[in-house]
């Protein structure tokens, strides 16, 4: 914390109470979307398992789809927070870098299991991938936003720039993400148990060191996955 930040509030009864009903929420659709399939589950047995009002579900979640894809919004959402929040000085390159891998070491215990669960879920059901798409450009868009304001450029060409090396900076996440899941990230387990792991809540102390190795071996992928765009830059240098 720097000496000019106020310390942040602990969360209130109410906000801790509305966390965790948000989280089993989301444990549990993502445990009967994997058991299940995503259209085959309803929102009514959703919210019977959590014994909540389906008033109380879409004060939380627009639709099944938001549900299915929290732990994916709520990275992006951490992800341009942080990005806002970072020192003057750096190159677009490294904030943009930096601040998704910051954004992931920073998520709390649990999340690298819902979001190993929403995952999965998602490259086999083509309306969460969709969706999950939709989100991605809008937080691009976002964070664009910010970037023009730390890194002003002169000329059209050069904002054109700063897009495409974000979305090929966000290319690189994707395949980092797929090939996280298909190695069994330390922690994550498979689809079911990720969906198990997330239902636990925040689970032992055990769970939580899983959680931080998994989000670890995620940013790993990731920093060896951005290692290689200089060479695919060559590569359409060449084109």
């Amino acid at each position: 914390m720097s000496d000019g930040e106020m310390p942040r509030a602990a969360p209130t009864l109410r906000e801790r109470k509305k966390l965790r009903t948000r989280r089993a929420l989301v444990s549990e659709a993502l445990r009967r979307f994997t058991e299940r399939g995503f259209a085959e589950t309803t929102l009514d047995e959703v919210v019977e398992a959590v014994e909540v009002s389906q008033r109380t579900f879409f004060r939380n979640f627009a639709s099944k789809e938001a549900v299915a894809l929290a732990p994916e919004q709520e990275l992006w959402a951490a992800y341009t927070a942080v990005f806002a929040g970072l020192p003057p000085g750096g190159t677009a390159q490294s904030d943009y870098r930096e601040a998704l891998l910051a954004a992931v070491l920073a998520m709390d215990e649990g999340w690298a299991a819902r979001f190993r669960a929403c995952r999965a879920l998602a490259e086999r059901t083509p309306a969460l991938a969709g969706h999950s798409l939709r989100d991605c450009a809008e937080t691009t868009d976002r964070v664009l936003e910010l970037a023009a304001a730390r890194h002003p450029v002169a000329r059209p060409e050069d904002a054109v720039r700063q897009r495409l090396l974000l979305e090929l900076m966000l290319s690189a996440w994707r395949w980092a993400v797929h090939d996280w899941l298909l190695a069994g990230a330390p922690g994550a387990g498979t689809a079911d148990g990720g969906a198990e792991t997330a239902d636990r809540g925040a689970g032992a102390a055990g769970d939580d060191v899983d959680d931080v190795d998994a989000r670890a071996e995620l940013v790993a992928r990731t920093r060896r996955a951005l290692a290689l765009l200089p060479g695919v830059a060559a590569l359409a240098a060449d084109a």
